[in-house]
């Protein structure tokens, strides 16, 4: 049995804001280029604006602010309308996408840590069935995908799922016919990092899926590991 571990941014007084003023940007935004970066800044702060606005909020000729969107608008950051006041050319009117303002900070691990340390105060048996509740709600739907399928085959489809799920996953088979899993990603690791359960329910979901095989979990991103990984061994 093989224990390899895997190698695992038209008329509004809008002034710019310094780039320290991004403050708690996340590390997307600050790998974007400047002029993206204080683009998206900008379209976070004031909403939908026009090329000649965004110029004169970032300090960038309208030109340049154009050049900026077309790359932005390809990367699926931000996207426009067009807006007519009569003849002429239309008014383009940019805004994030979702994908753009997803860029921007999100504290909803902090506030889950604290509602479920609050949780398991008062009641940590509650605490419990919620993941409990959660592993259920996971695993009925894994097994609309899973159902009847051989177990190379479940194996992937897994993988996919969790893939779905955020984890960045991905399933290899080995040549002494092992199977494993591997999660790049931790889709809930500041929430594992704090609570047990998280870890522990999802060996027992994999398990549950694959009662053909056994189910290892031979690196871990708790543990200081780069990934998670799972040994699948088929039961003979």
């Amino acid at each position: 049995m093989s224990s390899a571990r895997p190698s695992i941014p038209d008329t509004l007084p809008l002034d710019a804001p310094p780039l320290d003023a991004v403050g708690q940007a996340s590390a997307a935004i600050r790998s974007l280029p400047e002029g993206r970066r204080r683009i998206v800044s900008a379209l976070k702060r004031h909403g939908e604006l026009d090329a000649e606005a965004i110029a004169r909020s970032v300090t960038m000729t309208p030109s340049g602010v154009r050049q900026h969107m077309a790359a932005l608008t390809r990367a699926d950051l931000v996207t426009f309308r067009t807006e007519s006041a009569g003849p002429g050319r239309p008014r383009y009117l940019y805004r994030l996408t979702d994908a753009g303002d997803a860029l921007f900070p999100r504290r909803y691990a902090d506030l889950t840590n604290e509602l479920l340390g609050y949780l398991a105060d008062e009641d940590p048996e509650m605490l419990r069935h919620i993941f409990e509740r959660r592993a259920e709600r996971r695993l009925a739907d894994a097994r609309l995908r899973t159902d009847g399928l051989s177990l190379d085959d479940r194996v992937a489809e897994i993988a996919r799922i969790l893939d779905d799920d955020g984890y960045l996953a991905d399933s290899v088979r080995q040549d002494d016919g092992t199977f494993l899993i591997r999660e790049h990603n931790c889709a809930v690791l500041n929430v594992a990092l704090r609570f047990g359960h998280a870890c522990g329910t999802e060996l027992q979901f994999l398990q549950a899926l694959l009662p053909d095989a056994t189910v290892q979990r031979i690196s871990h991103r708790v543990a200081g590991h780069h990934a998670c990984a799972y040994l699948i061994t088929p039961i003979a």
